[in-house]
């Protein structure tokens, strides 16, 4: 499992494992703060979580900053 934590856009990503471009086949709308990505075989992959709240502190301590670009390659 791999944290990224972006503050510009206040927006963090848990890589359940690693994604590869075009990795994420479909993306469902949890709740208006949370989308969940899944592979082209229905498993999660990624959780996007889109409010610092939402993220534990032991993670936001352990969170890179995510690469430009990964996430929408995906």
């Amino acid at each position: 499992m791999r944290v990224t934590y972006d503050r510009e856009v206040d927006a963090a990503y848990i890589y359940l494992i690693d994604i590869s471009p075009k990795g994420v086949a479909r993306t469902v709308r949890a709740t208006s703060d949370i989308n969940l990505d899944f592979d082209k075989d229905g498993r999660l992959i990624g959780i996007e979580l889109l409010r610092e709240s939402l993220l534990p502190t032991a993670l936001l301590e352990i969170a890179e900053k995510p690469p430009r670009g990964l996430k929408d390659e995906g």
